[in-house]
Parts: C-alpha cells; structure tokens; sequence
C-alpha cells in the first residue's frame, strides 16, 4: 500500500474581473472518483490544504444537472460523506514529499484563486515532477502548475504537454466573459502545451510522470493511468 497526496484547495470563491466573487471549491467528482480507485486498489490517501483549512466542496458540483440526474448526484454526495480525510487536511506548507509515492490535484475553480499563486503547491509540483513520481491533475487543478516557477523565472512544466479545461468549456460553462484569466490561455503562455478533446468528453494526456485530464468526465480515467504508473 503507497500513500498518495491529495492537494485540494482551500478557496470558497473566485474573484472575478469586475471584483465580485463566485462561489466555489474543489469539484466533487474529480475528488470522489480518484479517491475511490486509489482506495480499491488498496492506497491511503492524504489530504493537503494551503493552510491545513478543510476544503470547501462546491457545491454545484453536487446537482443533479452537473451528475446527470439525482441518483448520481446522490451518490457522489454519499461518496463525499465517506471520504473522510477531507476533513482532517494536513497543511500544505508541512508536507514533505518524500512520504508520498504519488501526488494529485482535482479541480473545481478554487485552485484559480490559490493554488496559481501558492508557492509551497509550486515548489512541492516542481519536485514531484522532477522526482519521478506520478503526479496527476484535472480540470481546473492545472492553474497550480503556474505557480511552478524555477528560480530563472520559467516554468517547471514548460514543454509537456497536458490536458486542461479549455476555453471552449469555460464559455459554454458561462464563466468565461467573467473571469480575470482563462486556464487554457495562461498555461499557453507559460510555454505549457495544452491538448484539447471535445467539450466535456473524456481527455486524458500522459506526458513522462505527468497525467492530466481536461475535465470532470476525465478524472475516472485519469485515475486509472495513474494507478498503471505507480
């Protein structure tokens, strides 16, 4: 059994362009579905925070719409409920990677507004990926690797290629007239290569020790090739 980190943000709401905030949080599938195949196969999970704070859900991630329909949305809550070292996150600061033979970030938009700028999250992805081991990050939870930045001012993850949520879903999804930046966008000009699929369907990148998938219907999968590369 490998003990896998989980780095989950800490954020509640996204401040917008206009200085407004919209409410949010970690995704509650890309959180459950990983948790749930590292956990069958047999893996502790441990859960980081900037700040050790208990990682806000968004909770639009939990209706019936974004489930597709209320029986999964019910099970997802359920899934949530049971995933229980949510509730006891280590801060993220404090952690020391090699105690972990894996690391993941879920999404949801909450990592736009603090893992982008953190820079434990970035000094602790730039030694991940430089370390080997898997690290895998979904949707939204790529805005981390802008904070990624090695002492000449490029980007750790400059060059590989990932999957990302793209502008395409961001507008589609009604945010994208509202936001400061677009994840698609910034990665670009951090010199990251983002491969984009269609609009909410499966897409999943492996780039060296690197797994990224676009979106929430990606996190199944992107899990998967994760456990193949531990």
């Amino acid at each position: 059994m490998s003990r896998i980190l989980f780095v989950v943000t800490g954020a509640d709401r996204l401040t917008l362009a206009d200085g407004t905030t919209h409410p949010t949080g970690f995704w509650a599938e890309e959180a459950v579905a990983p948790y749930e195949a590292f956990r069958a196969a047999g893996h502790e999970v441990v859960v980081a925070t900037p700040g050790g704070v208990v990682p806000p859900v968004d909770r639009g991630s939990l209706t019936p719409e974004m489930n597709g329909g209320q029986e999964n949305a019910d099970r997802i809550a359920a899934a949530l409920r049971s995933f229980t070292e949510l509730q006891r996150p280590v801060p993220l600061e404090d952690v020391r990677l090699d105690e972990y033979a894996a690391v993941f970030y879920p999404g949801g938009h909450g990592p736009m507004e603090d893992l982008a700028v953190n820079p434990d999250s970035g000094r602790l992805l730039t030694g991940a990926l430089e370390s080997g081991k898997p690290l895998a990050v979904v949707c939204h939870g790529p805005a981390a690797l802008l904070a990624a930045v090695r002492d000449d001012g490029t980007n750790a993850f400059a060059g590989y290629e990932v999957a990302a949520f793209t502008n395409a879903e961001e507008t589609q999804g009604g945010l994208a007239g509202k936001v400061k930046w677009l994840l698609q966008d910034r990665l670009t000009e951090a010199g990251v290569r983002v491969r984009t699929g269609e609009p909410w369907a499966p897409n999943v990148v492996t780039d060296r020790n690197l797994v990224t998938g676009q979106n929430p219907a990606s996190s199944a999968p992107l899990a998967e090739e994760l456990l193949k590369l531990l």
